[in-house]
């Protein structure tokens, strides 16, 4: 029986099998190596002092399990054309309104008064993947920016020459994104989940800032909702209280501020060249959630400021080299893609250790491939294989 011939592939099938940036995949997997190690040693006597749990390895199987599945899934993801996730980002974005909506349901979960979590089969924050999801979708609509026609009102009515106005000025460019925007920030602050709120915020105001928005939008918005935020934060006790915590955590340090204090003892207790890996005293029920949001103390505590600022610069290194693909990346899609995922990624490792250092008020935020969270983990994984996916595209320099 004769073989069928094979076919020739497409221009866009051998754009899509070009190699991927080896050093972006370098730095995820030496990053995700170390937070293994680090949240084992971190978690190791919560899990075995824990009566419901009594097993050390409890916190490291469940994570490595997550970490196999995730680098899975991010080679997958790295293999799909990227143009995939351009025609996605819509039914993306509807699905995750539909799960933050589903959080008020019986289906949601609470811990530590906020109704944040999903439960369906497994437990998450749909805030995780909303945060994505507004990213495609803003990029997906501002990549054909450039193409886009003024809209044209008759003069002959003032309403005709408003919407004018506001058309020449940008305003109405910014009314569905806005719309789409606030919707999912309503959904997210109404869990009260602020610092999901801020990442949203900060992940859709980075793809349309490089989509070259007018700079002064940012400034009158980032004013406005800035105000709005402080409101929100000095009305509401919940958040005045975290206030007074971050202003003065020793006043309250067998109390609220207890977490604080010994995150700084353990991260004071260090010194240069830290206690040794496994060697922290924190972790041994003193520091609560050591293997999750408070994760880098226990790394100071047993690396020291040298260990400490070696993984500092290697997420520095991820974030640089991701801004420097989306440079270089084969379309304005493409390019506004990595800008929004590695704009969100670093605001979250920015704002985990300035907590836990005490430069910001606790926002429960997570440190990638560093915290304990199976989702959040497999997620940020599928958002490096998006970044290859994209990167594999990347045209090759030519040579004189």
């Amino acid at each position: 029986m004769a073989r069928k011939p094979k076919r020739d592939l497409t221009v866009e099938e051998q754009l899509a099998r070009g190699p991927m940036d080896l050093p972006f995949l370098m730095l995820v997997m030496i990053l995700l190596g170390i937070g293994l190690i680090m949240m084992f040693s971190a978690s190791y006597a919560t899990a075995y002092y824990d009566s419901k749990v009594a097993d050390p390895l409890y916190y490291i199987k469940r994570q490595a399990m997550f970490a196999a599945v995730g680098v899975a899934v991010m080679y997958v993801v790295s293999k799909i054309n990227y143009q995939t996730f351009r025609w996605m980002s819509v039914p993306a974005l509807i699905f995750s309104i539909i799960l933050l909506l589903l959080v008020f349901t019986p289906l949601g979960r609470e811990h530590n008064g906020a109704r944040r979590w999903l439960y369906l089969g497994v437990e998450f924050q749909p805030s995780e993947i909303a945060k994505i999801a507004v990213i495609l979708f803003f990029a997906a609509r501002l990549c054909k920016r450039d193409s886009r026609k003024p809209l044209r009102y008759k003069n002959r009515t003032f309403t005709g020459r408003m919407l004018n106005r506001l058309e020449r000025i940008g305003f109405l460019e910014l009314v569905p994104y806005v719309a789409v925007l606030g919707t999912v920030l309503v959904l997210v602050l109404l869990e009260r989940h602020m610092s999901g709120t801020i990442l949203v915020m900060v992940g859709a105001a980075a793809v349309l800032f490089a989509a070259g928005i007018n700079i002064w939008w940012f400034i009158g918005g980032g004013a406005a909702v800035g105000s709005l935020l402080a409101f929100i934060m000095l009305a509401t006790p919940y958040m005045n209280a975290r206030i007074e915590l971050w202003l003065d955590p020793w006043a309250q340090r067998q109390g609220n501020g207890y977490q604080t204090v010994q995150s700084l003892l353990a991260m004071g207790s260090g010194g240069l060249l830290g206690l040794g890996l496994g060697n922290s005293k924190q972790k041994m029920l003193y520091l609560p959630e050591p293997e999750n949001d408070f994760v880098f103390p226990i790394v100071v505590e047993e690396l020291g400021y040298i260990g400490g600022a070696v993984v500092i610069i290697l997420f520095a290194l991820l974030i640089l080299r991701g801004y420097w693909l989306a440079l270089h990346a084969r379309d304005k899609f493409g390019a506004l893609t990595i800008v929004g995922i590695i704009t969100l990624f670093a605001t979250q490792v920015f704002l985990n250790i300035a907590v836990v250092t005490n430069l910001i008020p606790n926002t429960g935020i997570s440190l990638p491939f560093f915290s304990y969270g199976g989702t959040a983990l497999l997620i940020q994984l599928g958002e490096m294989g998006m970044i290859l996916s994209i990167s594999r595209q990347i045209p090759a320099p030519k040579h004189d």
